[in-house]
């Protein structure tokens, strides 16, 4: 069995090992998990089989299928995670190509990694963005931090029991302009998710359980989504991965 080694570099030069694992994309949630958050000296990185693990928008579907069950059972709330998605996205954030592995490793990181507190300051925050279409960290950070800012809304006025069939976050007076539309479907991290690589990548199978296809007929197969290779992602396909997990059904 193949490993992956997290190493760290001290102040001084010199190399230690941290941990090993068994998978690549494991290896380098590991680092974002220790990048995020506080400030540090420490360079660390992973040692072992060069990439990539993800090579298809299927093994990012399964991928993210598993995260969304884990969060599941963990009752993880979606403003939990994606606070914390957030958190783990910044090591990342001067990249302006990410490889599949890299984005993988981001929602494995986030799903480990406690959620950063929640700024008041983003429900009234100008997070409009700039252009027709997201570019750039910068966009992809306005799209998390308005959903964010959508679900806290969310709290104060709940979105009923029908919230399944679509409903419109509230967005009261005060609130800023947001990089979202206002429309939502999805409400945990499990559904989130699953939406979120099925609407915008695909990759899924109707053997997988998540997703209902449109009936089929007689002696046709079950229904599935082409597999198709990724080699390398933008920002502005991991901003639209995120408005599909918010909308798409």
């Amino acid at each position: 069995m193949s490993t992956w080694d997290v190493m760290r570099q001290d102040d001084n030069g010199n190399g230690f090992h941290v941990a090993a694992h068994d998978s690549r994309v494991s290896a380098l949630a590991h680092v974002l998990a220790l990048e995020s958050g506080v400030p540090h000296k420490q360079t660390y990185w992973v040692e072992g089989p060069p990439g990539p693990s993800v090579r298809t928008n299927r093994d990012l579907y399964l991928h993210f299928l598993h995260l969304g069950q884990e969060a599941r059972a963990a009752s993880w709330s979606l403003s939990a995670f994606l606070r914390a998605l957030w958190k783990v996205s910044g090591p990342l954030a001067d990249r302006e190509r990410l490889e599949p592995d890299d984005v993988a490793a981001m929602f494995a990181a986030a799903s480990t990694t406690p959620p950063a507190e929640f700024d008041p300051a983003w429900s009234a925050k100008d997070l409009a963005l700039p252009g027709d279409e997201p570019d750039g960290y910068a966009d992809w950070e306005r799209v998390i931090l308005s959903q964010l800012a959508d679900l806290e809304d969310f709290i104060t006025h709940p979105p009923g029991p029908q919230a399944r069939f679509g409903v419109d976050a509230p967005r009261p007076p005060g609130t800023g302009r947001r990089a979202t539309p206002a429309r939502w479907y999805n409400f945990d991290p499990a559904t989130y998710l699953e939406c979120a690589v099925a609407g915008s990548l695909g990759g899924w199978d109707a053997a997988d359980g998540a997703r209902v296809p449109l009936p089929t007929a007689p002696g046709q197969s079950p229904a599935r989504s082409y597999v198709r290779t990724i080699t390398t992602m933008t920002w502005g396909d991991l901003a639209r991965i995120a408005v599909c997990g918010q909308m798409y059904e």
